[in-house]
């Protein structure tokens, strides 16, 4: 059966959107071949435009932790719609989900409610700059925060995928205010702060790194981030976007014990709608209008469709399905790394919880230097391969893949099955 449908439609989207996708990560550049059209999706699993059925492990680029379509967030969603999808006023709903998430974080004391990633981490360094007075904020090479101007500097994701180390577009004053160090380089931050540090007002990290793959943080680097910001009075900020409720459930920093002056949310807690949020300490959050003088707004955000989603997929973490998760993160990676020696491939899983990456280069990768020494064309050899064999897996060498509740021991056999035919070609 061949992808007619949805080469039509590739057609089609191109000659009236950029590239003919609306994120470049959907591109099939990286890999080869045109982006696959999607008709629907149950469980574990999508259904293509084509009639082809694909074991699905991109999950929406992580929201879907529960499976697509998830009975409960479909009702709730709903419901919710019956009531009307916007008020542009406040909701009990926004109240009810501000509470949930100051529970499931306890660092975060205060909240507020944005429609997207990049919504969340902007705000949250505004935020930092207005409570700090200063203007200069601390990335790593390969970590992603969302395409706020300054912090498209040494992104990862489809950047690193695109060939293009920054993007065209972001004046030259904006950028001076961001530097980088490279992630899990304890010493290089700390000397950071010894030059610069009354000129820091934060340093954000994604304590996972998913957008270079997936990259663990070292013993103590977590710990040195948030001490220098301590010492330094800067703001320490976790882009927990993609591992929050995703590693644990309450992120990352439960996992590590852990508590970060910020947080930036989104994908899980937004139950797969268009919802994020940020917050953190008390003292920080009161700069927020009306509060305080740092402001920021957003029609839709904390919209009742949304949080209804929101709430109803949060009601579902519990430890049942982490231990689930965990199982099959485990199982997979184990045949992976198997398959990876069977056919004396050189590569690597590395996996936190359900998310990992196969990435082929010689591991551990901890850094974006270890990274982007991984062999691209390797990949997408692969990539085709398993899509061949109806496994859906992230079009990026440089991009974590997510397993979801609605998997199965069988579907992950099933995908190590096709792993180790893929890695025989």
């Amino acid at each position: 059966m061949s992808d007619e449908k949805s080469k039509v439609l590739f057609e089609r989207a191109q000659r009236v959107i950029p590239g003919g996708v609306n994120s470049p990560v959907r591109a099939f550049r990286a890999v080869g071949g045109d982006p696959i059209f999607i008709a629907s999706a149950q469980g574990a699993y999508l259904h293509s435009v084509d009639g082809k059925k694909y074991t699905d492990y991109v999950g929406s680029w992580g929201p879907m932790i529960l499976g697509h379509a998830h009975p409960a967030i479909i009702a709730a969603i709903t419901d919710a719609a019956t009531r009307g999808t916007s008020y542009g006023a406040p909701t009990e709903l926004e109240v009810t989900f501000a509470e949930k998430i100051c529970e499931l974080y306890p660092s975060i004391e205060m909240v507020r409610a944005v429609s997207s990633g990049t919504e969340a981490t902007m705000a949250a360094i505004r935020a930092a700059r207005g409570f700090t007075g200063r203007d200069v904020v601390v990335k790593f090479e390969g970590c992603y925060h969302g395409h706020a101007d300054f912090l498209l500097v040494k992104a990862g994701s489809g950047m690193a995928t695109l060939g293009v180390p920054d993007s065209a577009g972001v004046p030259v004053a904006t950028a001076s205010n961001t530097a980088t160090v490279h992630y899990n380089d304890i010493a290089a931050l700390e000397a950071l702060f010894a030059a610069r540090g009354k000129d820091i007002a934060a340093v954000i990290v994604e304590p996972v790194v998913g957008n270079m793959g997936c990259v663990p943080p070292e013993k103590g680097f977590l710990e040195a981030i948030i001490a220098c910001c301590k010492q330094h009075g800067a703001v320490s900020i976790f882009d927990e976007v993609m591992t929050g409720s995703r590693v644990a459930r309450g992120g990352m920093q439960q996992r590590a014990k852990l508590e970060p002056d910020m947080t930036c949310l989104g994908k899980i807690v937004g139950g797969g709608l268009p919802l994020a949020a940020y917050g953190g300490r008390r003292d920080i959050m009161q700069k927020i209008a009306p509060l305080g003088p740092v402001y920021q707004a957003g029609t839709l955000s904390g919209n009742p469709i949304a949080v209804s989603a929101a709430l109803a997929a949060i009601a579902k973490l519990d430890d049942a399905l982490y231990t689930h998760l965990e199982a099959l993160g485990a199982r997979l990676e184990a045949g992976m790394n198997a398959s990876l020696r069977a056919h004396e491939v050189t590569g690597c899983v590395q996996r936190v919880g359900s998310m990992l990456t196969l990435f082929f280069c010689k591991g551990p990768v901890g850094s974006w230097n270890d990274a982007k020494d991984a062999d691209t064309k390797r990949f997408g050899k692969w990539h085709r391969a398993m899509r061949e064999r109806g496994q859906y897996w992230p079009p990026s060498q440089f991009e974590a893949a997510f397993i979801s509740n609605a998997h199965t021991n069988a579907d992950i056999d099933a995908t190590i099955k096709a792993c180790d035919e893929a890695l025989a070609i």
